[in-house]
């Protein structure tokens, strides 16, 4: 499997210098459209490297609050999904530094694997509100990930009470979104696409690729 990547293009940036010593954490992200299986894709790495991921905070927030939404809204659930980020980062670390010579990963490189980044964020202002928060477009500049997995909607969507979008154009308009921002930045990036099976074997290849 080939990794994208656009550093070649670009030249370095912030989003791809290395890493200090002490941060020795690799994060890999999963994103792209409602109801292209980003849960439960980072659930199953997670249980297959022996380590931790992040959840999306966004449905915490929407189950207690409601779905009625607003722009202000948006600014809180990211600032939830980021402190839960880095709540998962700090477990990960711990497991990183305790796990097995045996484990699939070794003790000097862990990781976590997250649901939602800042960029989902930006991408849900933008399409319903025409606009987005400053604090997450910085967010997005600041923010250092490893790897991102773009998941296609080649899945059938699933209905539950927090999914806005079941209509084949919004779907296809949004994935067509997050492939654009994948392209014009530095960070590599795969797309993942077929069966939950495929799926999982497609990520499992391209992690082991940066590790």
């Amino acid at each position: 499997m080939n990794i994208i990547t656009a550093s070649a293009r670009q030249g370095n940036t912030s989003r791809n210098k290395p890493a200090p010593p002490y941060q020795m954490l690799k994060k890999i992200v999963a994103i792209g459209p409602e109801s292209t299986g980003k849960s439960r894709l980072c659930e199953q790495l997670a249980r297959h490297y022996g380590t931790v991921w992040c959840p999306e905070y966004a449905r915490e927030y929407l189950l207690k609050h409601g779905t009625g939404y607003s722009y202000e809204d948006l600014l809180t659930i990211a600032k939830g999904q980021l402190a839960l980020e880095e709540e998962q980062v700090r477990i990960a670390q711990t497991l990183s530094t305790t796990q097995h010579s045996s484990s699939p990963v070794s003790s000097s490189s862990g990781l976590l694997f997250i649901d939602t980044d800042m960029y989902v964020m930006k991408v849900w202002c933008e399409f319903v509100f025409g606009n987005c928060h400053r604090f997450i477009l910085d967010q997005v500049v600041e923010r250092k990930y490893d790897l991102y997995l773009l998941c296609n909607i080649d899945l059938p969507w699933v209905r539950d009470e927090l999914r806005e979008y079941p209509d084949p154009e919004p779907r296809r308009q949004l994935y067509s979104i997050y492939r654009d921002i994948l392209v014009n930045q530095a960070v590599p990036w795969v797309e993942i696409s077929g069966n939950y099976e495929e799926r999982v074997a497609k990520a499992v290849q391209a992690v082991n690729n940066i590790l």
